[in-house]
């Protein structure tokens, strides 16, 4: 699908076998949501700018790489967004972070806003939008819609699964936001859940069903 990347790395696709398990625990599927995310961000920052900084390595100077521009930002959709935030800080802890409260209400499968915290200067960072599910896009699209409003003009989104529905209502709505994935599911049910999925995945990863 054009502006979708999905990342198909062996560790990645054996982790979200067993976090699909509905025999896997709650303390499981934390630890490896926390693992997965540490490979997806490697994938989702994989083109990041470089430039140069002059050093000394104990053998001599060099001119040596390191990012160029601002520290990123992680926006988290509240709550099963900061299971995929706390592994990608492992990996790039001076990032700034946003949190985005939406949820999803269950009758009308619409988005329903109720916290948005984020850094002043948006306009001017690399936002990495986290989220494992992109079911109906709702929220994401939400989401999104929010952090543009405040300036953010370079996002990406990033999720573990998506279901074909949700990535075409969320690349109608935001063309220019490329979307990561580690995998495209069948469809939605009825009631608006990734079919096969994970279930939910906050209530799976916080154990409150």
């Amino acid at each position: 699908m054009d502006g979708v990347t999905v990342i198909d790395h062996p560790l990645v696709q054996h982790k979200l076998t067993i976090m699909r398990n509905k025999e896997t625990s709650t303390a499981s599927f934390r630890r490896l949501l926390r693992e997965i995310s540490t490979l997806l961000c490697y994938e989702v920052t994989r083109n990041l700018d470089l430039t140069t900084t002059r050093i000394e390595t104990p053998m001599g100077p060099m001119d040596a790489p390191t990012l160029e521009g601002k520290k990123l930002v992680f926006a988290s959709i509240l709550r099963a967004g900061n299971g995929l935030l706390e592994g990608m800080l492992d990996l790039v802890p001076a990032a700034r972070v946003a949190h985005v409260g939406i949820y999803r209400d269950h009758e009308t499968l619409q988005p329903v806003e109720y916290y948005f915290k984020a850094p002043e200067d948006l306009a001017n960072r690399l936002v990495i939008v986290v989220d494992p599910m992109l079911a109906t896009a709702n929220s994401a699209t939400a989401a999104m819609d929010r952090l543009k409003a405040r300036g953010a003009s370079n996002i990406r989104f990033l999720c573990l699964l998506a279901a074909p529905e949700g990535i075409e209502r969320f690349r109608t709505a935001h063309p220019d936001i490329p979307v990561y994935t580690a995998a495209i599911d069948s469809h939605l049910n009825e009631k608006g859940y990734i079919v096969p999925g994970l279930g939910d995945a906050g209530d799976r990863m916080y154990g409150t069903k």
